[in-house]
């Protein structure tokens, strides 16, 4: 079977007759859009991490949302759950070869917001003050 186009327009997915339920673009970029899931992938990208290790290198990411943010991660194959035999058991996450390739999709994405974060930024604060 061929590959589909690395890339299709809107247009064309509306044309396929594809509902909003199987929009690729919808399930699987809205995956990715809560607050902590990219920053855990990035974290995974440097070497598996404990439970522990992944709080400490993600700022601000409380225990529930890390808990279920991995789980989500885990459900869509992009990382596994290793429960190691020792007491207590730990357990470690470490990225698929489906999520490794999602973080090198995403570096570019990151680069660009790092260097257009300060734009932005003023661009909110531009937009704030004129009270629109």
């Amino acid at each position: 079977m061929k590959d589909a186009p690395a890339r299709r327009t809107l247009a064309e997915i509306r044309a396929s007759g594809m509902t909003i339920e199987d929009c690729p673009i919808r399930d699987v970029i809205a995956g990715l859009s809560g607050k902590w899931s990219v920053l855990i992938l990035l974290a995974l990208e440097e070497a598996p991490h404990r439970f522990g290790a992944l709080r400490r290198a993600v700022p601000d990411v409380s225990q529930r949302m890390l808990t279920i943010t991995l789980r989500d991660l885990q459900r869509d194959g992009l990382l596994t759950r290793t429960v190691h035999p020792t007491v207590p058991p730990s357990v470690e996450y470490a990225l698929t070869e489906l999520g490794q390739s999602l973080v090198q999709a995403v570096l570019p994405l990151i680069g660009w917001a790092d260097r257009h974060h300060g734009a932005i930024r003023g661009a909110r604060r531009s937009f704030d003050a004129a009270g629109l």
